[in-house]
């Protein structure tokens, strides 16, 4: 079995793509100590000159690894995962795109197809804690090791259940379905159970005896602020690779906006949304609209007939394209995940990044209970960066 093969990572986007560079990289620099406190973002550091970046970084600069694409089925994703994946491969890590989607028989052959792998790996990572499909594959789990990459925000409602021993559910998800629905989850719960106990670092991390099928160590590698328990390991992610590759970018005298898909996991209810994103705009002057990958090309023609935004679809997560630049010496964003990353991939650049408060009465009817304090809790945790509260953005009606 190659070194490569020996450490093996499964991304469903474009982002967990990102992450899994970003953790070889940090693996390659440190192969050992990760912390068992909650990831720093410096203040000292924006302060500082923007440093003259190295370019491309000779291959072998990231710890070996092998990726494996699980893509999703629009279009979005799967060309920004493709562009991902060319990055990864002039870095000189193993891409593999394995479809898992799209029919009946996707994730059987996908299994079929991936089980000897994943029983032979040392090191497991994976992204997507919360993936049905990830969590079948744990089941085949023989590694000492499983590092979770960040996913987005999900990975402080990933830390938070795991710590109070729930099951694992999607901060915005709420029951449905009925009656099949309820059946799919009995039929399921097993597979479920199994994969958050993988998450649970066994005792032979403490040195006692290890237990059968479970990995010996569990690590966590975020740019949340998260905080480790019952033995999980903690490695900040601070974008270290995206930083000595890309940059520093030039930066425009306009504001850009960093859309969101909240509207489309049905947490915010459009015409608000549409109401701040105005709001927004006219306030700071907001010259362009960064568009989340989930978002419909019909609500960004109404955002831009409503705001004149110019509306950008990246090719890549927006972590790379800002720092790549050009960008606004002002990003102003919504409660997401950026508003945690950014800072880190920005340092030293000389751009505010801004979040806005979602008010209470944007949310629809049909959003989850958890929906209100898990978005206040995104925006109070973040660090170097300028809070604009909800009552500067007029709702509607």
């Amino acid at each position: 079995m190659s070194t490569s093969a020996s450490t093996l990572a499964f991304v469903e986007s474009p982002v967990q793509l990102l992450n899994v560079l970003e953790w070889a990289y940090a693996r390659a620099a440190a192969p050992g100590g990760p912390l068992d406190g909650v990831p720093s973002q410096r203040p000292r550091r924006a302060g500082r000159k923007a440093r003259a970046e190295p370019g491309p970084r000779p291959g072998g600069a990231l710890a070996p690894v092998r990726i494996v694409v699980l893509p999703p089925t629009d279009p979005m994703s799967r060309g920004q995962l493709r562009r991902m994946a060319a990055l990864a491969r002039d870095e000189g890590c193993e891409v593999r795109w394995q479809e898992a989607r799209g029919s009946r028989l996707a994730p059987v052959k996908a299994l079929a197809a991936l089980a000897r792998d994943v029983r032979a790996a040392r090191t497991v990572v994976v992204g997507d804690p919360f993936s049905r499909y990830v969590q079948l594959l744990l089941t085949l789990l023989c590694a000492e090791e499983l590092v979770v990459v960040d996913d987005g925000t999900a990975t402080m409602e990933f830390v938070a259940q795991t710590a109070r021993g729930e099951r694992l559910v999607r901060w915005h998800r709420v029951g449905g379905g009925g009656l099949p629905g309820r059946v799919r989850e009995l039929a399921y719960a097993p597979v479920s159970a199994a994969a958050r106990r993988r998450f649970v670092p066994d005792r032979a991390a403490a040195g006692a005896d290890p237990e059968p099928g479970r990995a010996h160590r569990v690590e966590v590698f975020t740019s949340m602020p998260v905080a480790p328990h019952g033995g999980m390991a903690l490695r900040p992610n601070e974008f270290a690779w995206t930083r000595a590759r890309f940059g520093p970018p030039r930066l425009t005298k306009g504001t850009d906006l960093v859309g969101t898909s909240l509207v489309e996991t049905g947490v915010v209810d459009p015409d608000r949304y549409l109401d701040a994103v105005r709001s927004l705009t006219l306030e700071h002057g907001a010259t362009r609209y960064f568009a989340h990958r989930r978002e419909s090309p019909e609500k960004l023609r109404a955002l831009s007939r409503a705001t004149g935004l110019e509306i950008v679809r990246p090719d890549l997560p927006l972590e790379l394209i800002a720092r790549r630049g050009p960008v606004g010496r002002t990003v102003l964003s919504f409660p997401s995940t950026v508003v945690h990353t950014l800072p880190y991939a920005l340092t030293g650049t000389g751009v505010t990044v801004a979040v806005c408060d979602v008010d209470p009465a944007w949310l629809t009817g049909s959003a989850s209970a958890r929906a209100r304090s898990f978005l206040a809790g995104v925006t109070a945790t973040a660090r170097d960066v300028h809070r604009l509260p909800a009552q500067a953005v007029p709702t509607a009606g």
